[in-house]
């Protein structure tokens, strides 16, 4: 099984998945129907401190990589979530949610490279794929 990144705001490509929002804010105009959510996890987004700074400047993304990545490791939420991640890669794909407009400068393609180094050593290695 694979962890995938995908925009909350494009066509789903992949509906077969286990499917989580991982922003802290509900993105604009998409209804809890449409999302074809799983699981929301506001409390593993950056705060909202951290994203009002970094307000998607991608000359800001080096250092809001580095602040985020202290965010997490502090973060309560980290081992629940880490385990469900677990749990649901040992049986579908996991497809991370973010509402950003720029695919490339934003906290879910921080937070996936963060969660395959942390779920190396418990998911084979197949199963954090992209």
């Amino acid at each position: 099984m694979a962890l995938k990144l995908e925009r909350i705001y494009t066509k789903p490509a992949d509906l077969s998945g286990y499917r989580v929002l991982v922003d802290r804010l509900w993105p604009r105009g998409i209804s809890k129907v449409n999302a074809h959510l799983n699981h929301w996890d506001k409390e593993i987004g950056p705060s909202t401190d951290l994203r009002k700074w970094f307000n998607h400047d991608p000359e800001k993304f080096p250092e809001f990589k580095t602040r985020y990545l202290a965010e997490l490791k502090a973060n309560p939420a980290l081992p629940a979530f880490l385990q469900q991640l677990t749990d649901q890669l040992a049986t579908q794909d996991v497809i991370l949610l973010y509402g950003a407009k720029d695919q490339t400068h934003n906290q879910a393609v921080v937070l996936k490279a963060f969660l395959q180094a942390q779920l190396a050593g418990q998911v084979p290695a197949a199963r954090l794929r992209d």
